[in-house]
């Protein structure tokens, strides 16, 4: 199974973990400077070393991907929208496994930018396994490092470490009692980023947030893992007190959670964005154990094959705006009722 369909360490509210290393080639100039002839010695020199470094992973240029399966991964956010805009298509490639808990973006801001995911809470593991790749790609391919700054990188705000370490987190409860303001200004405040769910400038979807290190420098590997799970782990908390407050009002509750409910399985067409709202109704309704029709997995189902490029990729064909609503709503009744896979 795919990491992003399956459950992981408090699940209710973190949706997923990423760490990210930015990381550049010594002998390389800086991806702004690279020129086409070194862009290709790059991708060369990385397709080369693929097979000794394991872990399943498998090389592609992004200019060899179909539209449809570029966008599907942006989708399921393994690779950034820049990789695969139109500045970036010709010397672009990634490196992934067919879990998919693996993607190593080349040539996007930097020379690469070695990601893994892991659902739930799981900084620490999805650490540990980027650390072993890290050293492995260093050993052949020899990274640019300073002395006194550490990883050197093309934004100069992440010299040091090049870590950025992420969880998405699901806060509909604190959205609802009117919390969700004070929580991301106290996030802030200790040094971490929040944002959409595309990362920067990006609007948040579906009660979805995207909590982050601002800090690369003059910090360890170690220092950002944890700090970045502490404020997470309080976070959680909140959440959970803000849902036991919105129970008090059982009534009102149940009525939110199952009118989304109603509407995802009866509806015979639904866009993208209402489907989106509905299904972080239902998933907190789901969580709360309100809604005992589905389950959490049931709910990732639904997130994925709902969304624009994924459901047509489910169903094997193209197909206008008009028609992905009325095959979104077929695909919610499919999920729903067909059972657990």
């Amino acid at each position: 199974m795919n990491w992003y369909l399956d459950n992981g360490k408090e699940s209710d509210v973190i949706v997923s973990s990423r760490i990210r290393l930015a990381r550049n080639l010594k002998d390389f100039n800086f991806k702004r400077k690279l020129t086409n002839d070194a862009s290709e010695k790059l991708l060369e020199r990385i397709k080369y070393i693929t097979p000794s470094l394991g872990y399943g992973l498998e090389f592609f240029r992004i200019k060899d991907m179909d539209d449809m399966t570029k966008m599907s991964l942006v989708e399921k956010h393994i690779i950034s929208p820049e990789l695969v805009a139109n500045k970036n298509d010709e010397h672009g490639a990634i490196l992934i496994n067919h879990e998919e808990n693996i993607c190593i973006m080349i040539n996007e801001e930097d020379h690469i930018k070695l990601q893994v995911f892991g659902s739930g809470l799981d900084l620490n593991g999805a650490m540990g396994l980027a650390k072993e790749i890290d050293k492995k790609l260093d050993n052949t391919l020899n990274f640019a490092v300073s002395k006194e700054y550490g990883y050197l990188t093309s934004c100069p705000i992440n010299v040091g470490t090049g870590l950025k370490a992420s969880v998405m987190v699901h806060l509909p409860a604190l959205k609802l009692t009117g919390n969700i303001s004070k929580i991301l200004h106290i996030v802030s405040n200790f040094g971490m980023k929040i944002t959409g769910i595309y990362g920067e400038d990006t609007q948040t979807k579906g009660d979805i947030y995207q909590i982050s290190n601002n800090q690369t420098l003059g910090i360890t590997e170690d220092e950002i893992i944890n700090n970045l799970e502490n404020i997470t782990k309080k976070v959680i908390e909140q959440e959970r007190l803000a849902r036991k407050y919105l129970t008090k009002e059982k009534l009102e509750l149940e009525d939110k959670v199952y009118r989304a409910y109603g509407i995802l399985t009866n509806a015979v067409k639904i866009t993208s964005d209402e489907c989106i709202k509905l299904l972080s109704d239902v998933k907190l309704g789901t969580d709360l154990g309100i809604i005992k029709e589905l389950t959490d997995n049931k709910i990732k189902e639904l997130e994925l094959y709902t969304k624009p490029t994924n459901l047509q990729k489910k169903i094997g064909k193209v197909i206008n705006t008009y028609d992905r609503e009325i095959e979104r709503a077929k695909m919610i009744k499919q999920i729903i009722n067909n059972g657990e896979k």
